[in-house]
C-alpha cells in the first residue's frame, strides 16, 4: 500500500516516522551503547556509563551462585 505521495504507507499500528526522518518511538534517540560483561565479553543490560565491573546475565548468575551460602 502506498500513501498519496507515492511513499510506502507505515503498517497499522505502527509508529510513524518523525518528517526529519528520525525514529518517532519514544526513547528511541536517548538508547545508550550497552556495557560487555568484564569476564566473557558478551553484552550486558546495563549502559556503558554504568560504574564498576558489569557482568552479562549468565555471569551474574553464575556469581551469585558462587558467593551464595551453602550453610542450614
Amino acid at each position: 500500500m502506498t500513501a498519496p505521495s507515492g511513499t510506502p504507507a507505515a503498517p497499522a499500528g505502527a509508529p510513524a516516522a518523525a518528517p526529519d526522518g528520525q525514529d518517532a518511538r519514544p526513547g528511541a534517540a536517548e538508547q545508550e551503547e550497552r556495557a560487555f560483561c568484564v569476564r566473557c565479553s558478551e553484552p550486558t543490560e546495563h549502559p556503558a556509563s554504568t560504574p564498576g565491573a558489569t557482568l552479562c546475565p549468565v555471569c551474574e548468575w553464575q556469581e551469585a551462585e558462587r558467593v551464595a551460602c551453602s550453610c542450614t
